[in-house]
Order: C-alpha cells, then sequence, then structure tokens
C-alpha cells in the first residue's frame, strides 16, 4: 500500500479532528456528533440516502475491544514521533476510541472512534449532510471502502477534519488529524486524514 504522504514531514504534520478545545493545556478527544440509530429496524433498506454501498463488510469487534491496537506503535511514530502514549477509552460517547497525543499541545494528534451507537453506517451521515453536518465531502474510496469527511463544524481552516470509513453498511470507524501549528494553512487536514484511513483500513483487513 502506498505509504501516507506524512511520512518524512515527522512529528510536526498532525495534530485529531475529534478534539475540543485545549483543556489544561491538553487537547481531549470528541466524537464528530452523536450518531444514534431510529427506533424501529435500524438496518433496514440500507444503505440509503445516496450512501455507497460496502461491498465486504469488514468485522471490526477485536479492534472495537481494544482500540490502541488499531495503528501500531511504529505507525504512530512515523506520524507523531516517539513517545507518544496512546489514551484509551472504552467509552466514548460515540463508542470505543483511542486517541494520540504528543507533549506538546501545538504538535499533532490522531485519533479513531468506533462509532457503535451509530447503526445505520455511512447512511446516517448522509441522511445528514447540510444539516446536522454542514461539512460533508465524499472523498475517493480506499481500496473499495467509501470515505466521506465529514463534522458538526468545517474546522479545515483550522487544520482539523475527520473521515467516516465504511467498514459495512451498518458501521463506520471515524479516524481523525488535526494538524500541528506550523502545518495549519500549509497542508489538507481531509488529505491527511485520508491517508491515515488507509492505514487504518490495511490494519483492520490484515487481522
Amino acid at each position: 500500500m502506498k505509504r501516507p504522504f506524512l511520512v518524512g514531514l515527522g512529528a510536526t504534520l498532525l495534530v485529531v479532528a475529534a478534539c475540543t478545545s485545549p483543556q489544561n493545556g491538553t487537547a481531549s478527544p470528541s466524537s464528530t456528533g452523536a450518531i444514534t440509530s431510529p427506533t424501529g429496524g435500524p438496518h433496514s433498506g440500507l444503505p440509503d440516502a445516496g450512501a455507497p454501498e460496502v461491498a465486504t463488510p469488514i468485522d471490526t469487534t477485536d479492534f472495537q475491544q481494544k482500540p490502541c491496537a488499531t495503528l501500531t506503535a511504529a505507525q504512530i511514530a512515523e506520524l507523531l514521533g516517539p513517545d507518544v502514549k496512546p489514551k484509551e477509552d472504552p467509552n466514548d460517547l460515540a463508542g470505543p476510541s483511542c486517541f494520540w497525543h504528543p507533549t506538546s499541545v501545538t504538535q499533532a494528534t490522531v485519533s479513531v472512534i468506533y462509532n457503535t451507537k451509530n447503526q445505520r453506517g455511512l447512511t446516517a451521515i448522509y441522511e445528514k449532510q447540510g444539516t446536522s453536518f454542514p461539512l460533508f465531502v465524499p472523498m475517493e474510496p480506499i481500496d473499495g471502502y467509501p470515505t466521506v469527511a465529514y463534522g458538526q463544524a468545517d474546522l479545515r481552516s483550522k487544520g482539523s477534519c475527520a473521515i467516516a470509513l465504511g467498514t459495512s453498511d451498518q458501521q463506520v470507524v471515524d479516524v481523525s488529524v488535526a494538524l500541528s501549528e506550523g502545518n495549519v494553512g500549509k497542508k489538507d487536514p481531509c488529505a491527511a486524514a485520508h491517508e491515515v484511513t488507509a492505514t487504518v483500513l490495511n490494519n483492520l483487513r490484515a487481522r
């Protein structure tokens, strides 16, 4: 698989789209929006609302139990630099998550959220484009798996972007990045998130 264009830019490239404002000097992860399934037959008629079909579903159960295993220590070091400790949260608002943040708040961060509260997959996002999600930009599929950049606010100018990866018609994995302070306005955060998503997908399929 093609290596992310992040390689060679070191720890200064990335900083998570699913980040709140820094608290006590440390950015904290948050979901791009709690997407819950409507009552009654959440899996019926999927995909819908123009969402693409996921032809070959991926079972992410193992990674939901250990979300920080989604990216290896070597991959995180390549993206963010050495000595980055993951923060795992099995009770995140949207689902099990892992957040990687270097010591400095000016550096890049990455997060992965298994959005288990959403049982309608990409359909739930496509249904809310332009309303709950003013940021809605379909991205290129990765090896046939559909992706879309989305969010409750458009934070691209601030260096943040979240990508939803369709792993089945019912489930998505959110991959978020925020650019380091020095790269805001110089790099496309959604392109960065898309590249990290490709690495995540490769790991999911290898399990």
